[in-house]
């Protein structure tokens, strides 16, 4: 790709977003939670394996290279099309795990019930869970379970963490993004919050949108095992495609340039999202993941991602470029630019 646009100037001016309590956006995956991160977590526990502040940390026991994650999901509906908070919150945690390139191998899981949630209810998730575990290939192995009053709890809210082993040779990480690298994605985007979103809103349209939630620690390892020298993984949660790179391009200190008329978009989530007056790059993802490989292995790891079932429609995005360090922009069908920032707040509250 070329890039023409020199961005170095050029500045734009933000609301000031000093809230002295906290709101839904904090959330929301954008700039008020990477603030919160910042300026009060991160300041208070401070330490090495917190520092890198990828989907896992990463730190050593006995010589082996454990990553260990944890996340937390209050989705409403409980049930979407697709699937349901149970599996989400299975997939989810494993999918964290493998962004550092680990084999996920244990999780823990607690529960926080609402009073007056149907067994029945309650039976269908954990079963959904267990299923979800054993597709995966991985273990629950301890958890907790609260009841709250009736009221003060959506039905039930789900915690999980898990524990993995990271093979040698393998070095993923948020800060290893290099100019010339490659940027993939694994499939269409947009589908898991437009599932949730069009439940929500009744709509209906010729072709169904499901939520792509999904295990990815079997696509990871097929990469890993075309090209083991994968610069960075990251899966687009909260905030979509646009946090993702653009947490990214911090991290790294690059600039990241995407071609907007290669990111796969299934129609109809195009279509509600036109509706709606969103932008699918902002919305949140379940099942799909973002990979930075250097130009020598991107074709490799895009046939690895191609050959397996969830990453049939992988496409390459973009490039790592060392213009406009710490920014994300994209080049339009049109054939323009425009610079793609993180959002202040959400689109899509309540989504995982």
């Amino acid at each position: 790709m070329t890039n023409i646009l020199n961005f170095e100037g050029w500045t734009c001016p933000l609301p000031l977003r000093d809230q002295p309590n906290i709101i839904l956006g904090h959330g929301g995956g954008g700039k008020l939670s990477a603030e919160l991160v910042e300026h009060m977590f991160v300041p208070a526990f401070r330490n090495e394996a917190l520092e890198n502040l990828g989907d896992a940390a990463v730190f050593k026991v006995n010589g082996a290279r454990l990553a260990m994650s944890t996340d937390s999901f209050v989705v409403r509906p409980l049930f979407f099309p697709g699937g349901n908070i149970g599996e989400l919150a299975v997939n989810g945690t494993v999918n964290d795990l493998s962004m550092s390139g680990a084999r996920p191998l244990y999780l823990s899981v607690g529960f926080i019930l609402e009073e007056g949630l149907p067994l029945e209810t309650l039976g269908r998730i954990v079963d959904s869970m267990a299923a979800a575990a054993k597709a995966a290939g991985v273990q629950l192995v301890t958890g907790d379970t609260k009841v709250v009053d009736k009221g003060h709890g959506d039905g039930i809210f789900i915690n999980t963490s898990g524990i993995g082993l990271i093979p040698d040779g393998v070095n993923i990480g948020p800060h290893r993004a290099a100019p010339g690298d490659v940027v993939i994605v694994s499939g269409t985007i947009g589908d898991h919050g437009m599932a949730i979103m069009s439940v929500r809103e009744g709509l209906e349209f010729d072709s169904p949108i499901e939520s792509d939630t999904a295990a990815l620690n079997g696509l990871v390892a097929d990469m890993l095992a075309a090209y083991p020298d994968i610069h960075v993984l990251r899966d687009p949660t909260r905030g979509g495609v646009s946090s993702t790179l653009n947490e990214i391009a911090r991290s790294s200190n690059v600039g990241i340039m995407l071609d907007e008329t290669k990111i796969p978009v299934n129609q109809a989530v195009r279509s509600a999202c036109e509706l709606l007056g969103l932008d699918p790059l902002f919305v949140a993802n379940e099942g799909k993941l973002l990979a930075i490989v250097p130009p020598s292995g991107a074709e490799a790891v895009l046939a690895a991602m191609k050959a397996h079932p969830h990453g049939q429609r992988a496409a390459i995005i973009g490039q790592v470029v060392a213009q406009h360090p710490g920014m994300l922009v994209a080049r339009t069908g049109i054939g323009g630019t425009r610079v793609i920032s993180m959002q202040i707040g959400e689109q899509l509250p309540r989504i995982c």
